[in-house]
């Protein structure tokens, strides 16, 4: 396995810091005015485990491993009282998220969707979301007569996984919607 010097750093790199795996979000090469004085790089990185952001500096020479992580493509299965079920893509190999590591994402989640799991030594440890996912609606309030689309208004729905989302006037129940996962806004009919 490849060391990487601190003096390589760059932005979105992946390294392992005191056996913990990071994602580099800035970094800054700071030349010393003292002559014989060592080239120090200051860096902000990510955790990528817990998502914790810290600052640290290192000396130029210092190396660093590349940490075991890899993208995989997975399905999502189901979710019952035991967590949330998907199935690697490449392996088939089924694993559980539990619902406090799902969370947020969870009204993104339909059967057959197919997302991006991160690995840390070959054990899943988060998910990433497809940008737009496609879902349909359940139930939507009546457009109030003298509401316009092109006036940019809107009403709330309650999509397929239990998302509520505002969608616009002209959509109803039953409609399959585009929603962005980063924003949980509908981009459109799908």
């Amino acid at each position: 396995m490849a060391m990487i010097a601190a003096n390589e750093l760059k932005r979105k790199l992946l390294i392992a810091v005191e056996g913990q795996p990071y994602v580099v979000l800035e970094v800054f090469f700071a030349s010393p005015t003292a002559r014989g004085a060592a080239t120090m790089v200051r860096t902000k990185l990510r955790h990528l485990l817990n998502d914790a952001v810290m600052e640290k500096s290192f000396r130029a020479n210092e190396k660093f491993d590349e940490p075991d992580v890899e993208l995989v493509p997975a399905s999502y299965l189901y979710s019952d009282a035991h967590g949330f079920h998907f199935m690697d893509e490449k392996s088939y190999e089924q694993f559980t998220f539990s619902a406090e590591a799902v969370d947020s994402d969870r009204g993104y989640l339909k059967e057959g969707v197919t997302l991006q799991v991160l690995k840390y030594n070959g054990t899943p440890v988060s998910l990433q979301l497809p940008q737009y996912v496609e879902l349909a609606v359940t139930s939507t309030e009546l457009g109030l007569r003298g509401d316009t689309a092109a006036g940019g208004a809107s009403k709330q729905a309650t999509l397929e996984t239990g998302l509520v989302a505002r969608v616009p006037l002209f959509i109803k129940e039953g409609e399959v919607v585009r929603v962005n996962t980063q924003t949980g806004e509908v981009a459109g009919r799908a």
